[in-house]
């Protein structure tokens, strides 16, 4: 959800900075504003290309820093604070854990886990994670063929693997049944059941043959009582997850002694605890990693799921390099037209040097002209940009281990994408219009006026 008003403070500084010089500038340099906007009016042509060199700059900047915002928001959005992750020891991924059973029961039997109410039953989820390959040769659907990462959660008791996330179901689902199957009828072969994430709904449905797309009930993604193939096995849909904004999204669910075997992983990868709350799970988290006589490593559920930003600061980090890059471009673009208009206006200079505007004034009023060029650049550029956010995409985040989690996020612009897009594009007018500014301050009357 679009959320421009939602700005850190210190986000704010550089803006205002910016702008206050702009408005200083104004104020003390005597030149009259109007003067530089009819300028920018009357040369169009140059004010519109210069302009638009901005708005794809600082467009491509925001969006950008939206797909990495809407990778952030959605490991936030991952994980219970009251929740404990136990896996292998030595791991930071469940991808690449491996817990035996007597590891898992043990486990599960330790104080500090909260339990039922009513049946006693430690409030647990023991789980095999796996990512499978599968590829993608349906060319009827309009997908290029090829592959695709599919993340599946085996289970050993749904309705309280789902109770421990804090999952729900669309309306008209049901988890999976404990045999994880549905009886084929007479002389048919039992169904294999699963539970789907709404973004992996979408993902299965988007291969869809045109004939199973002109039998299906939503056309948007797979649906309750939909097919789809995993490990050359056809599956039902029997529940749709409804959206939390997490890597559930993205996940499959099935049953774990069935799907588990069936891609050549026995052990569990992870066991999800649930603790009274958050200061009770750093306590379970302590007590696992120091005291408990078994070698596991714990993670407070979302702590584990911060860790795998890894991939967002990568993401960062070439972002910073490619706008930098744009923007030393973007900073010879304005620096050129502002030259050029310093050489249009020789004569202009001149006329104000003569009626009185001491060199200064002339520096600042170039110097508002750039600003006012940027802001104009900036602004639309930003607004270009905020047409990315809640758009849908395809990515991985993941640690230092080189596992990782194939998920569909939203790219989500903020108030502090929009503020650094507006601070970018203010830099770059200040320091490409310096130079100019500064060659037309050193303009002489006379001379102009020849």
């Amino acid at each position: 959800m679009f959320s421009a008003f939602n700005i850190s403070p210190l986000s704010l500084i550089p803006l205002v900075t910016a702008v206050g010089l702009m408005i200083m500038l104004t104020l003390w340099g005597r030149v009259p504003l109007r003067y530089n906007l009819r300028n920018l009016s009357v040369r169009w042509l140059t004010t519109v290309l210069t302009a638009i060199g901005f708005v794809l700059v600082i467009g491509l900047l925001t969006v950008m820093l939206a797909f990495v915002n809407g990778m952030v928001e959605l490991t936030k959005s991952s994980g219970q604070p009251g929740n404990v992750l136990v896996i292998s020891e030595g791991f930071q991924d469940e991808t690449f854990s491996n817990l035996t059973v007597d590891v898992v029961t043990d486990v599960v039997l330790q104080p500090g886990i909260l339990r039922d109410e009513k049946t006693n039953e430690p409030l647990a989820s023991p789980e095999t994670y796996l990512v499978v390959v599968q590829p993608i040769e349906n060319q009827d659907s309009g997908r290029a063929a090829g592959r695709r990462f599919l993340q599946v959660r085996g289970v050993d008791d749904a309705p309280m693997a789902a109770r421990v996330h804090g999952m729900s179901l669309l309306a008209g689902g049901r988890w999976l049944s404990r045999e994880g199957v549905t009886s084929g009828g007479e002389g048919q072969p039992d169904v294999l059941e699963a539970v789907i994430g709404i973004g992996m709904a979408r993902e299965l449905g988007s291969t869809r043959t045109s004939a199973e797309l002109a039998k299906a009930t939503n056309r948007a993604h797979l649906d309750i009582g939909d097919f789809f193939t995993l490990g050359e096995r056809k599956w039902m849909v029997v529940g749709v997850m409804a959206p939390t904004g997490s890597t559930f999204d993205s996940e499959i669910w099935a049953k774990r002694g069935i799907v588990a075997p069936m891609f050549g992983k026995n052990s569990y990868s992870s066991v999800v605890l649930r603790a009274a709350g958050a200061p009770e799970a750093q306590k379970l988290k302590a007590y696992l990693n120091n005291d408990y006589a078994k070698s596991v490593q714990a993670y407070v559920e979302t702590e584990y799921f911060a860790s795998l930003q890894e991939t967002s600061k990568q993401f960062l980090f070439a972002i910073i390099v490619f706008a930098a890059v744009m923007s030393i471009g973007g900073l010879f673009g304005v620096m050129n037209t502002m030259f050029a208009t310093v050489a249009q206006r020789s004569r202009d200079i001149g006329v104000l040097r003569m009626l009185g505007y001491s060199r200064a004034e002339v520096l600042s009023s170039f110097l508002v002209e750039s600003l006012c060029l940027a802001m104009l650049g900036g602004a639309l550029g930003c607004a270009l940009g905020t047409l990315a956010d809640g758009y849908e995409v395809k990515s991985i985040i993941g640690g230092g281990q080189g596992g990782g989690k194939f998920v569909a996020l939203d790219m989500a612009v903020s108030g502090d994408i929009i503020a650094a897009g507006m601070t970018v594009a203010l830099v770059i007018g200040a320091l490409g219009g310096l130079l100019p500014a500064i060659s037309a301050m050193l303009v002489k009357p006379l001379y102009s006026l020849r």
